[in-house]
């Protein structure tokens, strides 16, 4: 079974990779690829990367760069969150599902658990309009700030010793995980609530690993299809990071391996708070300017 899941995931992240160096060379030549600075998006992919193999998470940092520094539309932010964040992440996977032993049927049963939740939920947030993407995401980013407080302040349980579930915990563990791969596609991430229902349901805290990142790497080519053929991701801050963003993974995986990282997760709430307060403002803002348009 192990074999199979990495096999799909290098299959899926083969095509996923193909659709936009496709949909990038296309856009290049008609001088049509969206704006932003294309080595500060390499710097962000690298840098959200490895963060994200230490178990911080891509999607707080690049959410931050991509709003504050308009290196993304707004609209486009999900979306390039989830497809630039799949080759990264099936790196990961590949590198955590072997170097940690957890139980195979709760490893993969939550695995497609969250991959069936980023296939609705893609299917809905690859539709929704510029606005309804900025409160959602307020709204996201401070769900995300809470789940790393939590952490942080030591609220949630710390975890077990268990490697594996079964009864009443795997049944609520599924459900978890579905929301969670649903929530994803908003890009509130998977790491910070997929940690917190591990800790939550007794694991121990290395399952964690590579259960959020199994997901991850199988959730976001399901949800990516849905975003490419939706136009709904910037192309090029999707290739740049998918191309750019695997050197991250791998120096933090076998070269730095752990960090201190305490006073730069207070950092990254920070900065989701700032990112969400900014959310909100463009979405009032926006609303302003639509209703003076149709009152003219």
């Amino acid at each position: 079974m192990l074999k199979f899941v990495q096999i799909l995931m290098i299959v899926l992240g083969a095509i996923i990779f193909l659709l936009v160096t496709k949909e990038f060379t296309k856009k290049f030549k008609k001088g049509t690829l969206e704006k932003g600075n294309s080595i500060v998006i390499g710097f962000v992919g690298i840098f959200a990367n490895f963060l994200d193999t230490l178990g911080i998470g891509s999607f707080a940092i690049e959410t931050g760069f991509f709003k504050n520094f308009n290196l993304v539309d707004d609209r486009l932010i999900p979306g390039t969150l989830n497809v630039g964040a799949t080759i990264p992440t099936i790196f990961e996977a590949l590198i955590f599902l072997t170097a940690i032993k957890v139980d195979p049927l709760t490893l993969f049963s939550m695995i497609f658990s969250s991959v069936l939740g980023a296939i609705f939920g893609a299917a809905i947030v690859s539709k929704l309009n510029k606005k309804a993407i900025q409160i959602s995401m307020g709204f996201a980013l401070i769900v995300v700030a809470l789940f790393m407080l939590g952490g942080l302040l030591h609220i949630f349980p710390s975890g077990g010793n268990l490697s594996g579930l079964s009864g009443l915990k795997i049944i609520i563990a599924l459900i978890g995980n579905f929301i969670i791969g649903a929530l994803n596609c908003l890009g509130i991430g998977n790491y910070a609530p997929c940690m917190a229902l591990v800790f939550a349901l007794g694991m121990n805290p290395k399952v964690a690993f590579p259960i959020m990142m199994g997901s991850a790497a199988l959730l976001m080519p399901a949800a990516s299809f849905k975003f490419i053929k939706e136009e709904a991701h910037s192309t090029k801050a999707s290739f740049i990071i998918s191309l750019l963003g695997p050197i991250g993974v791998l120096i933090a995986a076998f070269i730095v391996k752990s960090l201190p990282l305490g006073i730069l997760k207070w950092v990254v709430v920070g900065v989701l708070i700032y990112t969400s307060i900014a959310m909100f403002k463009s979405a009032k803002y926006n609303e302003k300017y639509v209703k003076q348009d149709l009152a003219a």
